[in-house]
């Protein structure tokens, strides 16, 4: 969660989820990403009252200048950063890129629209509440199970209560969160793509050497000790959108899966080949130094922790402590 908008991605695994298509702005666009939800909902998403008199948060936002009204620089909109301030999760004193808060500003913003500090709190936690569901309840995998990774400037403001919503036991914030989305472009593998049509969806002859042949060409791109692995897009004959899973032996256990049902003795088309190489990163992410945060010790909620790029806030009844690699694990005290 940054200044304009929250994004979402399930990792299970240990790796995230891949996309072959995204809609932008209307448009499909197929070229391979990550499966990221993105929602209008930031520290600079403003809080108002509709038409219809409800209290809606998002997806304008009041951007990196004015900014929110507690930076002082002529905004007068409420945002969620005013809300967070007002409502005592963000100090006073932290560091917002040198600026002094301005807490009247702030509180000022909020009568003026006439909401409150929680209210806007409120609504904005239940919109990325429903993002978190969409990747996860939606495709069949019960967050339960999960820990939610939170970074940006103003995730980890927000997470325990998405957490607890959710009934997720854990969230974690990583070292450098505020700037994790820079630090992972620094230590990202290198990494080339190639997918192919497959000209016979229901004739899967020759299938593993076409997969072996664009693995080969893949590797190639990126050079010795590549990693490469293969996919393949497959769909049951009949449907309109395919599932990438490892083999064409997968397709009706992950069907099932995000669908809750598998078809068998079903025709399983094949309608894309897929290759991915991977190199190590030319920055060793255990290579970089991981920041003393509490020094063994706890911090029990309600309190927050500002750090230089984020701040984090722990609810009553949650209890943060350090974790592995410069991460706080905060969780519910037992």
């Amino acid at each position: 969660m940054g200044g304009t908008s929250t994004d979402v991605c399930l990792v299970l695994g240990g790796r995230p989820a891949p996309a072959a298509a995204r809609e932008v702005a209307g448009f499909t666009v197929r070229f391979p990403s990550l499966d990221v939800l993105t929602i209008g909902a930031g520290g600079g998403s403003i809080a108002a009252i509709d038409a219809g008199g409800a209290l809606v948060v998002g997806p304008r936002s009041a951007g990196a200048e004015p900014g929110p009204a507690c930076y002082g620089r002529g905004g007068t909109e409420p945002t969620v950063t005013d809300a967070d301030l007002v409502a005592g999760r963000i100090p006073p004193g932290a560091s917002m890129g040198g600026m002094a808060l301005r807490p009247d500003l702030a509180r000022a913003a909020l009568d003026a629209a006439g909401v409150t500090a929680q209210g806007v709190i409120d609504v904005v936690d239940a919109n990325m509440e429903r993002a978190l569901r969409a990747v996860t309840v939606e495709r069949g995998v019960d967050p339960r199970a999960l820990a939610l990774v939170a970074f940006g400037g103003a995730g980890p403001l927000h997470a325990c209560a998405l957490a607890d919503a959710l009934g997720m036991e854990a969230v974690v914030v990583p070292a450098r969160a505020g700037v994790l989305s820079a630090v992972g472009i620094l230590t990202a593998p290198l990494q080339r793509d190639l997918v192919r049509s497959w000209p016979t969806p229901l004739d899967h002859d020759g299938l593993d050497a076409a997969l072996a042949e664009l693995a080969e060409d893949a590797a190639a791109l990126v050079g010795a000790g590549a990693a490469v692995s293969v996919a393949v897009d497959c769909r049951y004959a009949g449907q309109s959108h395919e599932i990438t899973v490892p083999t064409v032996a997968d397709f009706a256990e992950e069907h099932r899966r995000r669908n809750g049902y598998a078809r068998p003795g079903a025709d399983v088309e094949v309608i894309a080949l897929r290759a991915t190489a991977r190199a190590e990163p030319a920055v060793d992410p255990a290579s970089l130094p991981a920041p003393r945060r509490l020094d063994g010790g706890e911090v029990v909620g309600p309190a927050s922790i500002a750090e230089d790029d984020c701040t984090i806030w722990v609810p009553a009844g949650w209890v943060a402590r350090d974790g592995a690699a410069g991460a706080l694990v905060i969780r519910r005290r037992s």
